[in-house]
């Protein structure tokens, strides 16, 4: 029974990292775009900078969305899945059984 709380809590675990990465992600893209779009109509002779500006933030905030969803997925794999039982322990439990 306890193994089956910890695999669920796993799961719970890897799902809420991985939503909580990708609100932010989109919150910090989003307050980004907004500010670059306001700061080119207030200056349109310096959108192509703030373009370019914007284009590699993003870029830097998808990257670290992208490494903490890799990071969600290998606390899933690891505290999510159930582990096989080692080879004296399997043995143990078919002598046990029989």
């Amino acid at each position: 029974m306890n193994d089956m709380l910890f695999l669920g809590l796993g799961y719970i675990g890897g799902g809420l990292g991985a939503g909580l990465t990708l609100v932010g992600a989109g919150m910090g893209i989003g307050r980004l775009a907004a500010s670059a779009m306001e700061g080119t109509a207030r200056q349109p002779e310096a959108g192509g900078q703030l373009r370019t500006s914007m284009i590699i933030a993003a870029a830097l905030i998808e990257g670290i969305a992208f490494f903490a969803l890799v990071i969600c997925l290998f606390a899933v794999l690891n505290f999510g899945m159930p582990k096989a039982p080692a080879a004296g322990a399997a043995a143990a439990q078919t002598e046990a059984h029989k």
